[in-house]
């Protein structure tokens, strides 16, 4: 007999006709909701007779506890195999508040505030829910890990990856493009974003993190060989495009938009010999390529780096924009 996968109602309201809840927002429970309600204990694991039974092969038997007394929700790990994690931290216990994030095996769990009627819509009559499945290769098996990156920004999703040590190739894929991270155990080898072929890794790492809008899928690892892998801690390269990200945000509002074409100025009255190395290459791209977008793309330096030097001389008039 096939184990019950269920999400059980609560019993009361909270002051006001709402409360909080735990809402799926990635794993193959994505979109159910638990009712955090009342004072009870909510028992986490593949075991068929606890409170919230999640039947996956990296969650325990009996693997997570959620206590919810006098106003306040906690949750501790109870010495589970892959272990418990909130906000991308691995914790034995923690208090939860709205908006925080835990992650269980391949299910990513938000704490979100409802109303009564949306958490009575959100899970169904008896407290079952059934996971969806499908079939692959003659196996039936859960959907992969995925969602949306507005739910789970890239960021906080690569720090959750980074600190359980996740394998496997993290698919980013927006209106215009897709990206592929390449994780082994927790580090990052590898990036690439389908639409800009030559970029850099470490570039096109820089570059998804700045997408706000898409889904993302946790596909498994493939074993390919790069010419230059990364090999890099997640937490080194957040900092790293936090910083970046942060000064290109300064000067971006002195470049013209991507899809404007950059043109040497006529007549060009500062001197060539006045630039250095790096400059004359970014000004050489910018003559040669159709818009901005192709500059960044094409330039061996950063985003940020190429930005500046082009903020450097569309100023000092070695270029000028068809804006």
């Amino acid at each position: 007999m096939a184990m019950a996968e269920r999400i059980p109602q609560s019993s009361g309201n909270s002051p006001g006709g709402g409360g909080l809840a735990l809402r799926f927002i990635s794993g193959k429970y994505q979109g159910g909701e638990f009712p955090l309600e009342g004072d009870r204990e909510i028992y986490i694991g593949r075991s068929s007779d606890l409170e919230m039974v999640l039947v996956e092969e990296m969650v325990s038997r009996k693997h997570a506890r959620v206590t919810v007394r006098g106003g306040e929700i906690t949750i501790e790990d109870l010495g589970s195999t892959n272990g418990t994690f909130v906000n991308g931290e691995k914790i034995e216990r923690a208090t939860l508040k709205e908006g925080d994030r835990v992650l269980i095996g391949t299910s990513i769990l938000k704490v979100v505030v409802v109303t009564a009627s949306q958490a009575s819509l959100r899970v169904p009559s008896g407290g079952v829910m059934s996971a969806p499945r499908r079939t692959v290769g003659g196996t039936d098996e859960g959907p992969r890990m995925s969602g949306a990156i507005e739910e789970v920004p890239l960021p906080d999703l690569m720090q959750l990856f980074g600190t359980s040590r996740k394998s496997g190739v993290l698919v980013v894929t927006t209106e215009h493009s897709t990206g592929r991270l390449y994780l082994k155990q927790g580090i990052v080898h590898y990036a690439a974003i389908d639409s800009s072929p030559d970029l850099p890794a470490l570039k096109a790492i820089y570059r998804m993190l700045g997408w706000e809008r898409g889904l993302f899928q946790l596909d498994p690892p493939e074993e390919r060989v790069f010419d230059s892998p990364l090999d890099l801690p997640v937490q080194e390269i957040l900092m790293e495009a936090l910083r970046q990200q942060d000064e290109f945000n300064v000067i971006r509002e002195r470049l013209p938009a991507p899809e404007v074409p950059l043109m040497l100025s006529v007549p060009l009255v500062p001197k060539l010999s006045a630039l250095s190395e790096h400059e004359l290459d970014v000004l050489q791209l910018a003559v040669n390529s159709p818009d901005l977008a192709a500059v960044m793309d094409l330039s061996a330096r950063s985003d940020l780096e190429t930005g500046q030097i082009l903020s450097k001389l569309l100023s000092q008039k070695y270029l000028t924009s068809a804006e």
